[in-house]
């Protein structure tokens, strides 16, 4: 993997992504990153695992930054959401404080149920933080 913030061009973060997807326990991919100027870009699409499991994502990308600027992850086990991942400030939810605005949607009541992300980041990337989440979840079942 490359050592500099791949956030910083569409090329080197097209690359990151590829060398991500391309190997287990990724079984195949529609994840593509995109950019109508030099400036910003767009990562979307789903990654399948074994066992049923898929990652949906979509990240707004500021390359001037190196950032993030915006992003959803879901998590899903055949047709069941099981997780998400969203950027949504809950100012008034102390119990997120820690992580602001970086949260989890976990269950029960998947959509009410919020717990602290800090492993998210809108300067580093994520989706290899998603990865390794799933590779333990396939492991765990």
């Amino acid at each position: 993997m490359m050592t500099d913030n791949p956030l910083k061009s569409l090329e080197n973060y097209s690359r990151f992504v590829t060398e991500l997807v391309s190997g287990y326990p990724i079984e195949h991919s529609t994840i593509i990153v995109w950019s109508e100027s030099a400036y910003t870009g767009v990562a979307t699409g789903e990654a399948f695992f074994a066992k049923g499991f898929r990652l949906r994502m979509r990240e707004e990308l500021d390359f001037e930054a190196g950032l993030i600027t915006s992003y959803g992850y879901e998590a899903y086990q055949h047709d069941e959401k099981i997780f998400w991942y969203d950027d949504f400030p809950h100012p008034n939810e102390l119990s997120l404080a820690s992580s602001f605005p970086h949260h989890k949607h976990v269950p029960p009541d998947i959509k009410h149920n919020r717990i602290p992300a800090p492993e998210m980041s809108f300067t580093q990337p994520n989706l290899s933080v998603l990865i390794d989440e799933i590779k333990w979840l396939i492991k765990a079942k």
